[in-house]
């Protein structure tokens, strides 16, 4: 082990660190789906996913430090499994927006309030974010190809240095995702996304964003 006290050296941090910044920066399913959910929901739904993304990074990263990844890699059909799992419940989540959408238009058309606990959707959007991230098989084939680069054996666990190096990722991952859906809520609220027929179009917006990532994630090749 080296008498290592910290898993990964200080070099590699310098080197890491930039790169895992400019993978998080550049746009992706993770960051279009927290900005559909700021555009759904709120600026604290879009928190709460972008949490469930991380989430769901850090399990990706865990069962890559077990070598469970190598199942996925290497077994054709449960990446297939995998992937359409994720297309099918983006395409619900699509239609889920689509309905909520045009019940919130009509309950505000008479004057009632449609929306339910602040707590409860933050939940709801934290699941969904972690379960959107955990049906992508592209992430633990990501993380297999990625990480192991920074990874030094002499230095002791395998699986300690992938976490902490996966947690890296996630951190940063969170805080953009984060800002991209804050900011797409407050562009929402600036277009008047929060009533009556702008509130429907936001609503499709959001709806078209989830579709679209089912179509991305159901036309990936594995390679």
């Amino acid at each position: 082990m080296g008498g290592a006290l910290w898993p990964v050296d200080a070099v590699t941090l310098l080197t890491f660190v930039p790169a895992a910044l400019a993978l998080n920066l550049t746009p992706g399913a993770d960051m279009l789906f927290c900005a559909g959910q700021g555009l759904r929901s709120g600026s604290v739904a879009a928190v709460a996913a972008s949490a469930g993304v991380a989430l769901g990074g850090v399990v990706h990263v865990a069962l890559a430090g077990l070598g469970l990844g190598a199942v996925i890699a290497t077994m054709p059909w449960t990446f297939e499994v995998i992937r359409w799992l994720g297309v099918a419940y983006l395409l619900w989540l699509a239609w889920q927006t689509l309905r909520r959408s045009g019940l919130s238009a009509r309950a505000q058309e008479v004057g009632e309030v449609a929306a339910g606990p602040a707590g409860r959707g933050a939940w709801a959007s934290l699941r969904q974010g972690m379960v959107v991230n955990l049906t992508n098989p592209k992430v633990i084939l990501f993380v297999l190809a990625f990480i192991p680069q920074f990874v030094d054996p002499a230095r002791g666990s395998v699986l300690v240095q992938f976490l902490v190096l996966g947690a890296i990722v996630s951190l940063g991952g969170f805080v953009i995702n984060a800002l991209a859906g804050i900011f797409a809520h407050r562009l929402g609220r600036r277009l008047g996304g929060g009533e009556g027929r702008a509130g429907r179009w936001m609503g499709r917006i959001s709806a078209g964003i989830f579709a679209g990532l089912a179509l991305r994630l159901a036309f990936l090749e594995k390679g």
